[in-house]
């Protein structure tokens, strides 16, 4: 497996297609203000937070209920010209940029909770709804959605990538917490998977086919999800130690002695230096681990005592411990805050970010060798990880005017995925393929399993206008 250095050898599939002027034409008139071709609109839709760049789409489709969608769609799928949902924009991995061309169908606008059902513990929204809204409008019910990626990322997009995040330890990810969906097929056909119930063995589970399909099989236009009561009393902790290998060692103990920890999240020095500069904080500029605990009084004091006892015996030093919500988003700030952080720490950089997850014994073996290449590469880097299941993520700092430090970051990039396939680990924990890891993916899961992908594609896409040269090239 050669390492990719160049888009075009990262994305074998690229050609812009036509957008004819009567497609055009019909989108405005069907959709009036809700349609634009400006060019700050269209640029606007057609970048994310990934490395690559990408001509903009033709045009972008403000919906505001499904038939909207519906409608965009089967007028599209008329002139064979592409559909790319748009949620916020946070993606890493160019899961949106028109690399065919095409239209953009922005889901912003259908942001309502549709449908809080507190007894059975799920609650049904709109694409639109980020997470942080959907928490704020179901706290009132004593209950909570613990999917937390770090950008308050929309529903939607979440479901399309398959999103995790800090509590993905604890809760597990969006694949385990969506239990039904609305969507917009590329025929314009509107279906509904699952219900509402916590289980079924109707039929093939095409939940989980859509979830993680990144918008390559139709748009996500409505999610019904598991929420879980508040937790009785939560504890966050902050520890600082010696060395890398020393939270990482501290992390595999807890996890295999079965301790319910619900974050543990991994910061390397660097990092830290990064957040301290950019949220004027004073932690200390060493490793560290960011842990919180969920459970009653009794359990969670059970639960740190029990981990501040295996840190101890690594190393940890500096505990400090929060138990009011103010307290525990001081500590927070320092993960969430990481990425912008490192973008600031050097003006004008892009990060290509990684994200390998490996079984959690296997976790130092890949971590630290990784480390090792990263400080020898002399690019700047920053470290953080969902190492409670295996999960983590270099950032590597490149000047996009220097083609040299993409080669750079690329070679390091491949090195880790490759160490993380070995270890028969991902080259995505929850990312998604997008268009940086198309290649990583044939080597994970082998030509015949990509090649059954792609059938599938063509059964339910015959015309490929569903986001193409996502996931894989046809």
């Amino acid at each position: 497996m050669n390492a990719p250095t160049s888009f075009d050898q990262l994305v074998p599939d690229i050609h812009q297609r036509d957008t004819p002027a009567a497609l055009i034409d019909a989108l405005k008139a069907r959709f009036g203000d809700q349609f634009s071709t400006a060019l700050v609109v269209r640029e606007q839709h057609g970048r994310d937070e990934s490395s690559f760049q990408a001509p903009p789409p033709a045009a972008v489709v403000f919906a505001q209920s499904t038939q909207d969608v519906a409608d965009a769609v089967k007028l599209a799928g008329q002139y064979d010209v592409p559909v790319i949902p748009f949620g916020i924009g946070s993606s890493l991995e160019g899961h949106l940029l028109a690399i065919q061309g095409g239209i953009s169908i922005d889901l912003g606008r259908m942001n309502k909770v549709l449908m809080i059902n507190p007894e059975d513990l799920t609650v049904t929204v709109q694409p639109g709804v980020t997470r942080k809204q959907v928490n704020e409008e179901i706290k009132s019910t004593g209950l909570f959605f613990p999917i937390d990626p770090g950008a308050d990322a929309t529903l939607g997009g979440m479901a399309a990538t398959r999103a995790s995040g800090t509590n993905a330890v604890r809760y597990g990810t969006m694949r385990e917490n969506v239990l039904g969906l609305e969507v917009v097929t590329a025929s314009g056909e509107v279906i509904r998977t699952g219900t509402r119930a916590k289980k079924s063995a109707a039929g093939y589970d095409l939940t989980r086919l859509f979830v993680g399909s990144e918008g390559t099989l139709g748009v996500i236009t409505e999610v019904t999800l598991r929420i879980y009561p508040l937790p009785e009393a939560i504890s966050a902790a902050v520890c600082s130690f010696p060395s890398i290998e020393a939270a990482v060692r501290t992390t595999i103990q807890v996890i295999q002695l079965g301790v319910p920890i619900a974050r543990v999240e991994l910061i390397d020095n660097n990092t830290v230096r990064m957040v301290n500069a950019h949220s004027k904080l004073g932690l200390r500029e060493e490793p560290m681990l960011l842990m919180e605990f969920h459970g009653s009084p009794g359990g969670v004091k059970e639960q740190a005592e029990t981990v501040q006892e295996i840190a101890t015996d690594h190393g940890g030093k500096a505990f400090e411990w929060a138990t009011t919500p103010e307290e525990r988003t001081r500590l927070w700030a320092a993960r969430h805050n990481a990425y912008f952080a490192a973008i600031q720490s050097k003006p004008g950089c892009r990060a290509i970010s990684t994200d390998t997850c490996v079984p959690i014994s296997r976790l130092a073996d890949c971590l630290l060798d990784s480390v090792k290449e990263a400080d020898a590469s002399g690019l700047p880097y920053f470290l953080v990880g969902h190492v409670g299941d295996g999960n983590f993520h270099f950032g590597y700092l490149l000047d996009p005017n220097k083609p040299e430090e993409r080669e750079i970051a690329e070679e390091l990039n491949h090195k880790l995925v490759a160490r993380a396939l070995s270890l028969e680990g991902t080259c995505t924990g929850e990312h998604g393929v997008g268009l940086h890891k198309m290649g990583f993916l044939v080597t994970e899961a082998g030509v015949g399993a990509v090649d059954m992908m792609r059938t599938i594609k063509r059964a339910l896409d015959p015309r490929n206008i569903m986001n193409p040269g996502k996931i894989f090239s046809l």
